[in-house]
């Protein structure tokens, strides 16, 4: 069986939500932040590994762009590689 990235990512952003959520509830409902102080740093816990992935993500993606950039720049240079077209007068 195989692990599912995303559903992990789908978990964890709803629980994190979630935790949120009752967060600022209980913090409405006792008027005390100090005594939910815990929940947020639950909800914050659930974000924080998914802020990671996507900032690795972008930084892969961005690397994929340049490398297929230079693979294309490499690839036209070898099509016209051949000697030089002679301009007509």
């Amino acid at each position: 069986m195989k692990f599912d990235k995303a559903l992990l990512r789908t978990v964890l952003l709803s629980l994190g939500v979630v935790t949120f959520v009752i967060g600022v509830y209980q913090t409405v409902f006792y008027n005390d932040l100090a005594r939910n102080y815990w929940i947020f740093m639950l909800s914050l816990a659930c974000w924080m590994p998914l802020i990671y992935w996507r900032q690795q993500e972008a930084v892969a993606a961005k690397i994929a762009a340049q490398e297929a950039k230079l693979a294309e720049e490499k690839r036209r240079r070898e099509r016209s590689g051949g000697s030089p077209k002679k301009r007509r007068s």
